[in-house]
């Protein structure tokens, strides 16, 4: 049988009963649309939080207070709450550790701000100028901390976009504005850039201050809550962040590194955790839409099986006229792969409208990748085959004389 004869028969048959063939195709449709919008979901999700991390700081190491507690591959935290590292601790870090870029102590705690009638509840991060290197944080009006204002103990601030609009109200500059913090007169110095918010804390809703002013009138004490370390490059992080365990140990005269009182862990460790979440999460989705592929595939097997015994009698004819088993098979077979390909065709167009819907209406970052769309179409193929085979098989295999008596 020629391959042009092949399609036009094939085509035939598929539009000979249009209702039952298009129903049978939605349900490809649908799951395919599903499998690709899940995927979309997932791996924007994934590509939301990378980039929500890498926006926190370059070549990052942090080191927290308290025993540490494990968190994901390779990485652990620490208890924040604990009162275990200090400003020596920072200095140490900075003048004894070689491959370190900058260092920037912090102590943040929530509190509630008053501006005016208005109030918030936001981080207060008490830091130092390094501050800015280190978590690549950019001014957009006025200025930073000062080494000056950090040794005066200066109540200067700088406030974050979302804070600030919170406070002032949108558009409105603050620069020179009063605040309160704990009962605390602050003045604003500063305006930061919007960054977005990221799960480790949204530096867009934060107002930073110099950390002997955060000790001296907020905290009250001489601990801070975070070391945040800045590598030269990505190539000796895991140096310099076994460099600091073990100059931390010694400092804090601990043999035992499973007793130590604090915790370490790199950027590097936070992207790989992150993606095997949101992978896990993925596939997860995937795996659910994907039933929805299988029920449509049974579909299309009962389609065939009922296409063979309405066709029973023209099986026989061809047969009986020369026709092999080997072409009544392929033909079959190549009804249930077109209708296949056309709901993998309009099922990949709706997985590409959910996603784009999905983005715009619930605000959820989505990403249609070339590997989901591959994916859909080798799916939808593999189903024809697999759920058209055994019918096509069975139409093969009918005696003619036989199917040409059938009523």
């Amino acid at each position: 049988m020629l391959i042009s004869d092949l399609i036009f028969e094939t085509y035939l048959a598929v539009t000979a009963n249009k209702a039952r063939s298009v129903l049978t195709i939605l349900g490809i449709v649908i799951g395919i649309g599903s499998v690709i919008s899940m995927i979309s979901v997932g791996q924007g999700a994934q590509s939301s939080i990378q980039s929500s991390i890498q926006s926190i700081g370059s070549n990052l190491i942090l080191v927290m207070p308290g025993a540490q507690h494990e968190v994901g591959p390779g990485a652990s935290l620490g208890r924040g709450s604990a009162e275990t590292l200090t400003l020596d601790d920072a200095d140490a870090i900075q003048k004894e550790i070689s491959g370190v870029s900058a260092v920037a102590p912090e102590n943040s705690r929530r509190y509630q701000v008053t501006a005016k009638g208005q109030n918030t509840n936001t981080q207060i991060v008490g830091t130092v100028p390094a501050y800015t290197s280190v978590r690549n944080l950019d001014i957009d009006e006025g200025s930073f901390i000062t080494d000056e204002e950090v040794k005066s103990t200066a109540r200067v601030a700088v406030i974050a976009p979302t804070t600030s609009s919170d406070l002032f109200g949108d558009g409105v500059d603050p620069i020179g504005k009063d605040i309160q913090i704990k009962q605390v007169d602050f003045k604003i110095i500063g305006l930061t850039k919007s960054k977005g918010g990221t799960g480790f804390g949204n530096q867009d809703d934060m107002i930073f201050i110099p950390i002997s002013t955060a000790q001296r009138y907020l905290s009250g004490d001489n601990y801070i809550t975070t070391i945040s370390v800045q590598a030269q490059d990505q190539s000796s992080l895991s140096s310099v962040q076994q460099q600091i365990t073990d100059l931390l140990l010694t400092r804090h005269k601990i043999s035992n590194p499973q007793n130590a009182d604090f915790s370490t862990l790199n950027q590097a460790d936070i992207v790989q955790t992150a993606s095997s979440v949101t992978g896990t999460f993925t596939i997860l989705l995937a795996a659910i839409a994907g039933i929805s592929l299988v029920v449509g595939g049974i579909g299309i097997m009962n389609m065939m099986l009922t296409t063979v015994t309405e066709r029973t009698k023209e099986i026989g004819l061809r047969k009986a006229i020369g026709a092999k088993a080997a072409d009544i098979n392929l033909q079959f077979l190549m009804e249930a792969t077109m209708l296949t390909f056309f709901g993998g065709v309009i099922g990949v167009i709706l997985g590409w409208i959910i996603s784009l819907a999905i983005s715009k209406f619930a605000g959820i970052a989505t990403t249609v990748s070339l590997f989901s769309i591959i994916l859909a179409f080798g799916v939808s193929a593999t189903i024809g085959i697999v759920f058209g085979y055994y019918p096509a098989r069975r139409a093969s295999k009918l005696n003619p004389i036989e199917a040409l008596r059938y009523e």
